[in-house]
C-alpha cells in the first residue's frame, strides 16, 4: 500500500530529474527552466521549497545528492557542457535573498558537448565524481579535501566509442571499483549500448570488463542494484522495455586480489518487460535492492519485486494523477485474455453455434513446481503419515 501526494512545483518547464536525499527526507528536483529546487519534508509529512535558484546556462539534466557523511552536497549536470557541486552551508545566504544558502564550490568545465548524467561514488570510495557527456568520455573526478569543496581534481578519463547517456556506480564494497554506461548512440550497427568498467588497482586504470550485447536499443538509464552480500551485480535497464541482468564474476578471487587480470561475468537477463509500451526513462532501486520502480512515456510508474527463485513480476502501478492501478482485476483480465487467445487447440467441434476447445497442456500463467533435493517426500502406499527425507 501506498499513498501518493501532489507537489505544486513551479517549475516552469520540463523536470528531467529527481533526486531524494540519503534520508529520504529531503529532494532535489532540476528542469529544462535551468533550475534546480530543494524540497524538505516536514513533521507532518508535507515537502515545502526550501530553495531555488539558477544553476546553469542551459537544461539541467541531472542532479544527485552527496552522501550526508560529507555534509549537504548536490551535483548537477546541464547543456550547458558543464557539471557543479554545490554545497548548502549555513550564514552564506545574503539579507537580499533567502535562497543563496546553497553556494557553488566548483564548476567542472572539461567536457565540450552536453554533459548527461553526474554521480557521486559510494560513500566507501571517497567523494569521487562521475560525470558522462555526449563526446563519449567519462570524467571521474574527487576531491582531496572534504572540507574544501571548491578543489576537484581529474582522475580519469574513459574514452568510450558511443555517445553517453547515463551512467551509475557499482555499490559493492566487496568487489572492485565498477561503473555501468548506457548510451543512446543513434547508429544501430555499434552492437550493445551498455558498458561495464572497472577499476584496477595494480594498474590503477578503468578498463573496459564487458558490453553487454543483449541491449540494442538507446539507454535512457541504468541503476545497480543495492549488494547486501549477493555474490552477483543486478542491473536495472531503461530502454523501450526495463530490462534486468544479472552479473556473475567468474574470476573473482584474481580480481580481489588485486592481480591485472581483468573480471569476467556471466550474464543473464532476468526479466524484460514491456508493460509500459512506450519508452522507460527512470530506474530507482530500494535500499535494499528487491524492489524496482521504473516510469515511462506511458505516463505510469509501475513497482516490480522479484521472489527468491528469480521471477519478477509488477506489483504495483501508479497513473500521473497520483492514483492506483487495481493489480488483482487487472492481472484476472488479462489472464482470461491470455487463456483465450494464447492457449492452442488439438480440435474442435462445433454444435449448435457452440465451439467447444480440447486444451493442450495447462494455459499460459501457471506455474510448474520441480522438487528439489532435500524435500520431503510421502510414501503414499506405505503410510502417509511418515516423512521420509530424500
Amino acid at each position: 500500500m501506498f499513498v501518493s501526494k501532489s507537489i505544486q512545483s513551479d517549475h516552469k518547464d520540463l523536470i528531467h530529474d529527481v533526486s531524494y536525499d540519503f534520508f529520504g527526507r529531503r529532494m532535489a528536483t532540476c528542469s529544462s527552466d535551468q533550475t534546480v529546487k530543494i524540497w524538505d519534508q516536514g513533521e507532518d509529512g508535507e515537502w515545502s521549497c526550501s530553495a531555488s535558484w539558477k544553476t546553469h546556462s542551459g537544461s539541467v539534466w541531472r542532479v544527485t545528492w552527496a552522501h550526508p557523511e560529507f555534509g549537504q552536497v548536490v551535483a548537477t549536470c546541464s547543456f550547458d557542457r558543464t557539471a557543479a557541486v554545490w554545497e548548502e552551508r549555513d550564514g552564506e545566504c545574503r539579507a537580499d535573498d533567502q535562497y543563496k544558502s546553497w553556494i557553488k564550490r566548483t564548476s567542472l568545465v572539461d567536457s565540450r558537448t552536453s554533459v548527461t548524467d553526474v554521480k557521486f561514488a559510494p560513500k566507501h570510495l571517497g567523494l569521487q565524481l562521475a560525470t558522462c557527456s555526449a563526446d563519449g568520455i567519462v570524467r571521474i573526478y574527487e576531491a582531496p579535501d572534504m572540507m574544501n569543496l571548491s578543489q576537484w581534481s581529474l582522475q580519469h578519463e574513459i574514452s568510450s566509442s558511443l555517445r553517453c547517456s547515463c551512467l551509475s556506480w557499482n555499490t559493492s564494497r566487496r568487489h572492485p571499483p565498477m561503473i555501468a554506461v548506457g548510451s543512446n548512440d543513434r547508429n544501430s550497427s555499434v552492437g550493445g549500448k551498455l558498458q561495464i568498467y572497472e577499476y584496477n588497482d595494480a594498474t590503477r586504470k578503468w578498463n573496459k570488463v564487458e558490453t553487454i550485447a543483449m541491449v540494442t536499443d538507446a539507454v535512457h538509464d541504468v541503476a545497480f542494484s543495492p549488494n547486501l552480500g549477493r555474490s552477483y551485480h543486478m542491473l536495472g535497464i531503461a530502454t523501450r522495455t526495463l530490462k534486468i541482468i544479472t552479473m556473475e564474476p567468474l574470476r573473482r578471487d584474481a580480481a580481489l586480489s588485486g592481480q591485472t587480470g581483468l573480471t569476467k561475468f556471466e550474464l543473464r537477463q532476468v526479466a524484460d518487460f514491456d508493460d509500459h509500451n512506450s519508452q522507460v526513462w527512470r530506474l530507482c532501486w530500494n535500499v535494499t535492492g528487491t524492489v524496482l520502480v521504473s516510469s515511462g512515456d506511458d505516463n505510469k510508474v509501475r513497482m516490480w519485486k522479484g521472489n527468491y527463485l528469480g521471477n519478477w513480476k509488477c506489483i504495483a502501478e501508479m497513473k500521473g494523477d497520483g492514483t492506483r492501478v487495481d493489480m488483482e482485476n487487472r492481472n484476472s483480465t488479462n489472464q482470461k485474455d491470455v487463456n483465450k487467445s494464447q492457449v492452442p487447440t488439438r480440435n474442435y467441434r462445433r454444435q449448435s453455434d457452440v465451439t467447444y476447445h480440447t486444451e493442450m497442456g495447462p494455459p499460459q500463467g501457471t506455474m510448474n513446481i520441480r522438487r528439489s533435493d532435500g524435500w520431503p517426500t510421502f510414501n503414499t502406499k506405505k503410510d502417509q503419515s511418515k516423512v521420509n527425507i530424500l
